[in-house]
């Protein structure tokens, strides 16, 4: 029997493959998924165990090392078997929110210091805990420590989250020294302020020797991203500009520079919360890369991660190792604690700055997804939390495994810049009929405001014109030509139509997210080198005239359908945080619409939500002046058809 839907790359997995087809063939329908490539295991720990997992190392003798929120560090031996033996070897710690293991010792991040723990006596415990270096605290509970993560050199990097404001819960502020910092610490103790901007610095990482950090969304953070963080740099974020006078500090930036170029301030409503004109598209603003040119020490993020649609609370960056995870060795995977997911990104360097693609990769773990580490066999160990902030899954906390069962998905490969548009590679051959047709493909590119409101909308989109498409004659890539591209902006890459070569399946996922930071230079593709052909039909243009009753009035406005919201919904990234049938971060729109509001009362809520009206989430929503009137009401509309 022949196998069309899946490369496989070893003789054993193919044998095994064919006589699990010859049993159960797989229709050429149905295109595969993600599960059918990457499963997500159970890891079983003993009972009453609570992991809430703050940080994962994998030791070197593969035996997997376990930080907990509550304080505890375990020690788990044979981690990838059917019976893992979990010993616990410290408690009592505070808030340990990042581990790494280095020179016979573990390193962790607790809420006031970063600490050195070793077993002396090698009995299987800790016996000695020792303060690398410790910094400052207001006592406020938002004040997260994140890391360490180890550069190069053996010294440490840590992340220190910004406290929330009196007046607005979810207006960030730096109450003590090196909140909203990134801090380098010696082995021997010496700290040395590095960058500041951040606001839920949550994920570290170290790419090709450099570090990186993932950001989430909130104040002056219209989305998350992926961001490389150079020694004196400003990531975005001006609580941290507060300690700049100090004589250590790299940035010199101070707030109220940055406060002479973008204003601070906005109307408020009757109940002091921060509003915005709800004409927000004719609004003007400002972006964050028209701050870079005034201040060149503004670091923009190497890579967007839009908002509700790659996650809403980014965490813990991997870079996957050779010989783990098939045709995507040496990209980077991402975390994501609010919708308990991995995304996948490709890295390029395009005149010395970073940039590149994001995709979604993996979805359906239990619960948050906060720290992930690599097990010697080449699976993922996938740390799992929520109390406090709410995520997918139906578990509160955990610890599971992502194994690649060696099979090739059909996959976007890499997404890489040309002067004139994009080259795509992939996983296996594409079909050149579908390929070669322009209609296959879709380009968009958008961008969010720079502002002290809690997120941004995606703004300034536009529809970009594909003009011709270069298929290479193995069927392994794609070179399309792209009008208008914009530097900074996010690209939006939608290949809906691409289809394989062999069983003609749509990609696992088709949609890339590319930041163009920097057009490269180079030769054009001439218009006699490439495709023009398209088979998309001209739009028909909907009427607009509103329908009218016998008596001349015109009816009641009808409720949008699902198909029909959900763009609004992920635009606004309502979809992020809310699920139509059941609780998510919130409540499901149907337990909504069962609160019988009106419309009106409804489009004041999104505006000026009331968390006490919902007693039983611990994340309370954030208020979102920025949906036009119009949008609202059509979301409005669409809850209460649901009742």
């Amino acid at each position: 029997m022949k196998l069309n839907y899946k490369r496989l790359t070893t003789g054993i997995a193919a044998g095994m493959l064919m006589m699990t087809t010859a049993i159960q063939p797989v229709l050429a329908q149905e295109s595969p998924k993600e599960e059918d490539f990457f499963r997500i295991a159970r890891i079983s720990s003993p009972e009453g165990t609570l992991l809430e997992v703050g940080g994962l190392c994998t030791l070197p003798n593969g035996d997997l090392g376990i930080a907990t929120r509550r304080g505890d560090i375990f020690i788990v031996e044979n981690p990838t078997s059917r019976q893992p033996y979990f010993r616990k070897v410290a408690s009592g710690l505070h808030e340990v929110l990042g581990l790494v293991w280095k020179d016979g010792s573990l390193y962790c991040a607790q809420r006031g210091e970063l600490t050195k723990l070793t077993d002396t006596n090698m009995d299987g415990k800790i016996d000695r805990f020792e303060t690398v270096y410790s910094w400052p605290l207001s006592g406020h509970y938002h004040e997260y420590s994140f890391g360490p993560v180890v550069a190069p050199d053996g010294s440490f990097f840590v992340s220190g989250n910004v406290a929330f404001g009196n007046e607005e819960w979810w207006r960030g502020e730096s109450r003590v020294p090196w909140r909203g910092w990134m801090m380098h610490i010696s082995a021997d103790g010496k700290m040395e302020p590095w960058a500041t901007g951040f606001r839920s610095p949550c994920g570290l990482g170290i790419i090709d020797g450099e570090l990186f950090y993932t950001e989430n969304q909130g104040d002056w953070m219209g989305s998350g991203g992926l961001v490389h963080v150079k020694k004196g740099s400003f990531v975005g974020h001006p609580a941290g500009l507060r300690w700049t006078n100090l004589p250590n500090s790299p940035v010199k930036l101070t707030t109220e520079q940055l406060y002479s170029k973008v204003d601070p301030r906005f109307r408020r409503d009757e109940n002091n919360r921060a509003i915005k004109p709800e004409n927000v598209e004719n609004e003007k603003f400002v972006t964050l890369f028209d701050m870079k040119q005034y201040f060149p020490e503004v670091q923009l993020p190497a890579v967007w991660l839009p908002h509700g649609v790659l996650g809403i609370s980014n965490s813990q960056v991997v870079t996957i190792p050779e010989g783990a995870f098939g045709p995507f060795a040496k990209q980077v995977l991402v975390g994501d604690q609010g919708q308990s997911k991995i995304m996948r990104v490709y890295l390029e360097k395009v005149n010395g700055e970073y940039q590149g693609a994001a995709w979604d990769f993996r979805s359906g773990f239990q619960s948050g997804v906060l720290r992930l580490a690599w097990a010697k066999d080449g699976s993922l160990f996938v740390g799992e939390t929520n109390r406090g902030w709410g995520s997918a899954g139906d578990a509160n906390q955990g610890l599971q495994r992502l194994v690649w069962n060696n099979r090739v998905p059909f996959e976007m490969r890499t997404v890489s810049a040309r002067p004139d548009g994009f080259e795509i590679t992939f996983t296996q051959p594409v079909d050149k009929k579908y390929a070669e047709d322009l209609a296959s493909y879709h380009v968009e590119s958008f961008i969010y405001k720079y502002h002290p409101v809690y997120g941004s909308p995606t703004v300034n989109t536009e529809n970009l014109t594909v003009k011709g498409v270069k298929v290479a004659a193995d069927g392994m890539s794609a070179r399309i030509i792209v009008n208008g591209l914009r530097r900074y902006y996010i690209h939006k890459l939608s290949l809906t139509g691409i289809r394989s070569q062999e069983g003609s399946y749509s990609l696992v996922h088709p949609d890339a997210y590319y930041t163009l930071n920097n057009i490269p230079e180079g030769a054009a593709l001439a218009m006699s080198e490439v495709s023009t052909k398209s088979s998309a039909k001209a739009p028909v243009a909907e009427p607009k005239t509103p329908a009218k009753t016998s008596a001349g009035k015109a009816e009641p406005a009808k409720a949008p359908t699902l198909a029909q919201i959900q763009p609004l919904l992920n635009k606004y990234t309502c979809s992020s945080c809310h699920n139509a049938e059941k609780k998510q971060v919130g409540p499901g729109f149907k337990e909504v619409a069962k609160r019988n509001y009106s419309v009106a009362k409804i489009l004041s809520l999104i505006k000026n939500p009331k968390p006490e009206n919902w007693p039983g989430y611990a994340t309370p929503m954030p208020p979102f002046p920025q949906v036009p009137q119009a949008d609202a009401t059509k979301i409005a509309l669409w809850i209460n058809s649901l009742k």
